[in-house]
């Protein structure tokens, strides 16, 4: 970890010569692990000739608002100071805080190719772990040529230099790092214990070996297809998250003129959906603009016939960025009948009718309940 002084994130093993015809903007992911702060923006020296030739704009802005932040341009005429293989500029410093996540683009001006290097030709310097790079692009004006963060991706048009804030505190948190690291295992053993408790007092729970991550949850949802048709009899299947309401008895009701259906999939169907090229959701793996139809994930119904095919595919069907993404483009390749129901809600809200609600608190769900077995209405009981 270097304290107090400017670090260079991109670092070049060789001279610039990775080059596209016909691309114009790279962008390169990352997430803040630990405050820091930019100082200048840069971009590749170009091998093919003495000084500065390029007209290049490059920016930083936050990902997912896509708000820039801070930005430089160069040019022939104001082409800032080399350093080694690069050209930079000096920026107004800006704290870039924990969790924050930001993308550096370098877009050209010129007609003629972005000068790029890959990946494997740089070192990106993380600071010792306070960056976390994460995806890297290339593109034309219209299209996406190289996508993700292999070894051959293109993607790197220039750099950026940044020092550590509040390094103390940086330190102090390296030094107990150890402890953290143990108490917080000792905090998973105690949870694991309690939810085993749990299941054996209950039989709610089906564990799966998945490593729980967000990125994981589609694992999770095969694994529980899988287990659902090995150990239930069941004609419809429910799939729902922990932080849902749903009113079981209103879905059991309306659930029976779709017992004899076939391939039924009953939910609230996001359309057109764009595919997220950054942020929490970006997708590097499917290729197109939009996902095939998808229900909202606060929950959908199945029939037994589509969770077995999914089971029994289940070792070889692709899994994309989120659960109810992946369910829909698997469901594209098989052609269910789509049941079309605006009750299962996709956002937080109360209404008195609605099959399921997302995104509450344990507590706003005891609430909830409370009011349904008072009145009969979730939202509130009217004294």
């Amino acid at each position: 970890v270097v304290i107090g002084q400017e670090i260079e994130a991109v670092n070049l093993f060789g001279t610039p010569t990775s080059t596209l015809l016909g691309s114009k903007v790279s962008k390169i992911d990352f997430r803040v692990l630990h405050p820091i702060i930019i100082t200048r923006l840069g971009v590749l020296h170009d091998p093919r000739g003495n000084g500065f030739h390029q007209n290049l704009t490059v920016r930083l802005y936050q990902t997912t608002l896509e708000e820039v932040i801070v930005s430089a341009r160069f040019s022939p005429l104001s082409s800032g100071v080399q350093v080694n293989q690069l050209w930079y500029k000096p920026v107004e410093r800006f704290l870039l805080p924990k969790g924050f996540e930001g993308t550096i683009s370098w877009e050209s001006q010129d007609p003629e190719y972005l000068i790029t290097m890959n990946l494997t030709d740089v070192l990106l310097d993380s600071g010792g772990g306070v960056l976390r790079f994460s995806a890297a692009q290339l593109q034309t004006e219209k299209q996406m040529i190289q996508d993700g963060f292999g070894q051959n991706v293109a993607a790197v048009a220039g750099g950026f230099t940044y020092t550590i804030h509040d390094g103390p505190a940086l330190l102090e948190s390296l030094t107990t790092r150890t402890k953290r690291f143990e108490s917080h295992k000792n905090k998973l053993r105690e949870e694991d214990a309690a939810l085993q408790k749990e299941s054996q007092t209950y039989q709610d729970i089906v564990f799966v070996d998945v490593v729980d991550t967000y990125r994981n949850v589609p694992h999770k949802l095969l694994h529980f297809y899988q287990w659902s048709v090995e150990s239930a009899s069941f004609k419809l299947l429910l799939k729902t998250d922990d932080d849902c309401y749903v009113d079981v008895e209103a879905v059991l009701e309306r659930a029976g003129d779709r017992l004899g259906a076939p391939k039924v999939w009953w939910g609230n169907f996001r359309q057109n959906w764009a595919v997220d090229s950054s942020g929490k959701w970006m997708e590097l793996e499917y290729p197109s603009l939009v996902y095939p139809d998808f229900a909202c994930g606060s929950g959908y119904v199945v029939s037994r016939s589509l969770i077995q095919w999914l089971a029994e595919n289940a070792k070889t069907l692709k899994v994309y960025q989120g659960e109810d993404v992946s369910m829909g483009i698997w469901m594209a390749a098989v052609g269910p009948q789509r049941h079309q129901d605006p009750r299962w809600l996709c956002e937080k809200k109360c209404l008195p009718g609605a099959l399921s609600s997302p995104q509450y608190s344990p507590g706003e769900l005891l609430e909830l309940w409370k009011n349904k077995e008072q009145c009969g209405n979730p939202c509130n009981c009217q004294k």
